[in-house]
């Protein structure tokens, strides 16, 4: 089983993204289920939502405690709120962000991780590009789908499509695959780094 918790703020999107991130595992042939964790619903505040992907059916029903995966929306959460709680050495960060993880302060936390899962991408700029709205949840979704080859992009696109519709549709996709290129150029750079 893969686990994947959200971070972001209310208004981000966050709840939408692991709705779209499960849909996109059950299209391409896993069990999924994606839950919200509310606290106070308004606008700004920390949210936080849940992805779990299986090839066998999924009986769980509790919170992550310990994903493999996080994906932070909002990087101004990083010094606030527990983000990488129980998150494993071998797992994925993926940050909406321009920042290098050493610029954001997480040199010393990150020592130890795979360098190529310790990813970033500019998906609020992302989805301001084609979509005319800083909501990072879309993007996010392109770039996880270069993640460890989990979810297909294909797959994500075709979620897209089942969300939203025209221009918005068409959009979001854009700004999905740019992401999905900018994490697999990352992934490909810290090979090459670490071979080197």
């Amino acid at each position: 089983m893969f686990q994947v918790r959200i971070h972001g703020r209310g208004g981000q999107g966050v709840v939408t993204g692991a709705e779209m991130l499960s849909i996109a595992a059950f299209l391409g042939g896993k069990h999924a289920q994606a839950f919200p964790s509310f606290g106070s619903e308004r606008t700004g505040a920390p949210v936080v939502a849940f992805c779990r992907m299986d090839d066998k059916e999924i009986r769980l029903r509790e919170p992550i405690m310990q994903p493999d995966a996080i994906i932070i929306q909002d990087p101004t959460l990083l010094h606030q709120v527990d983000v990488f709680s129980g998150l494993k050495k071998d797992g994925y960060i993926l940050i909406n962000t321009t920042r290098s993880f050493s610029e954001m302060g997480l040199e010393e936390f990150v020592k130890g991780f795979r360098p190529e899962r310790l990813l970033i991408v500019p998906a609020s700029e992302l989805a301001m590009k084609h979509v005319g709205r800083p909501v990072p949840n879309v993007p996010l979704l392109g770039a996880f789908a270069a993640l460890g080859g989990l979810i297909s992009l294909d797959a994500v696109l075709k979620a897209i499509d089942q969300k939203f519709s025209g221009m918005v549709a068409k959009g979001n996709q854009a700004a999905a695959k740019e992401a999905f290129d900018i994490v697999m150029a990352q992934e490909e750079k810290a090979k090459e780094t670490n071979h080197a």
